[in-house]
């Protein structure tokens, strides 16, 4: 439990981390690829620990010691903060174990495992949404009043796999605008019109027939027009979020 509690303390240290591994540790975490030896763990979590933001400790709550005295087990919970491809800090809490075997007289990590205590993701679990269940609402302050949007599956609000509908009048616009995640866009029915660029420009937008396919790439600045009742679909792993290229442009600061 102490060697245990002092490992924990030294998630922004590759050398002291590594100092509590045998030669061929291996590390074996929920939705990555197992990690083995300590120089693959050394490039890996070393990257890792000098990414922007991140912070990670993790805390024994019980230990089992086998009878020989030299292989043994702790239980855990860790906490890491880091920031993803998106640029958006995220914090995952999470449960450990942790084989530890005795070497030359030492506690050393043979094997390490993790999990999250976060939902499964979106994709694991079947989700049907028949048209007639499909529940619009308003949309948020952040665009123009007049649309509808119905969220299929998700929270557009924090970091998980969302799915959503927007359901445009005629005319309407949203002014340039980026987002920090990949939005992709699928046009369901209606006439979708985009461009890319800083500033509102007809001559370079595009149209989107019903079946059209588009991803505005994150932090890429674009617009958008209904021509004619659109509805369109969009997905990505959020969460969502709309920066204004020109604040006047946003209806929740008017």
């Amino acid at each position: 439990m102490a060697v245990t509690t002092e490992w924990g303390k030294t998630g922004k240290d590759i050398d002291k981390f590594t100092s509590f591994l045998a030669p061929n540790a291996r590390l074996s975490y929920w939705g990555v690829p197992a990690i083995e030896g300590i120089d693959a763990i050394r490039t890996v979590v070393g990257s890792l620990m000098k990414t922007p933001d991140f912070k990670m400790t993790w805390q024994p709550t019980s230990a089992t010691v086998a009878a020989s005295g030299d292989l043994g087990y702790t239980i855990g919970t860790f906490t890491m903060i880091f920031q993803n491809a998106n640029g958006i800090v995220i914090t995952e809490h999470g449960k450990q174990q942790t084989t530890w075997k005795k070497i030359n007289g030492e506690w050393k990590v043979i094997e390490d495992t993790g999990t999250s205590n976060a939902p499964l993701p979106v994709s694991s679990r079947p989700v049907t949404v028949p048209a007639s269940d499909v529940k619009w609402h308003d949309t948020p302050a952040f665009l123009n009043p007049g649309a509808k949007m119905a969220v299929l599956v998700g929270d557009p609000g924090k970091p998980e796999p969302f799915t959503l509908r927007l359901q445009m009048p005629d005319g309407y616009k949203i002014g340039p605008h980026t987002h920090p995640i990949d939005e992709h866009i699928t046009v369901l029915s209606g006439t979708f019109v985009a461009g890319i660029g800083k500033a509102w420009d007809d001559t370079v937008m595009t149209t989107f027939a019903p079946g059209s396919y588009a991803v505005m790439a994150a932090n890429m600045p674009h617009f958008a027009a209904a021509s004619g009742t659109t509805v369109v679909q969009v997905h990505g792993v959020g969460p969502v979020v709309v920066n204004y290229v020109n604040p006047a442009d946003d209806p929740s600061k008017r």
